[in-house]
């Protein structure tokens, strides 16, 4: 079973404009959170997308995968650091962990590849 994270990245993101404009206050306040929350501080960026990514696996939540697989490339996460994440996410999630984190890796390894093209 095989996932296209990036296209999946891509429609949820025409999909969540359309939420923008239903429920722009909620919208623009959730944006400041994301903003403020992943901003580097006591932990930089990178960890705390590592963090996010170990949280989509536990919450088993594809689009949060796709989006975070892609903010962790993005902010220079090694495929190594990924899957020590997936492996703190398996912990704490088990055996549901586990399926996700195989999902979290394939989405990683695709957006790497669309990247290196």
């Amino acid at each position: 079973m095989h996932k296209d994270w990036p296209a999946m990245a891509s429609e949820l993101t025409a999909a969540i404009k359309d939420v923008r404009l239903g429920a722009p206050d909620v919208m623009k306040s959730f944006s400041a959170m994301a903003s403020a929350a992943t901003a580097s501080g006591a932990l930089d960026s990178k960890t705390k997308e590592l963090m996010t990514m170990a949280i989509a696996v536990a919450i088993r939540c594809d689009g949060c995968v796709a989006f975070h697989a892609k903010a962790a490339l993005q902010h220079g996460a090694t495929r190594e650091e990924i899957m020590e994440t997936m492996g703190l996410a398996i912990y704490m999630g088990a055996g549901p962990s586990l399926m996700y984190a195989a999902q979290a890796v394939e989405a990683y390894d695709q957006f790497a590849a669309k990247a290196a093209a």
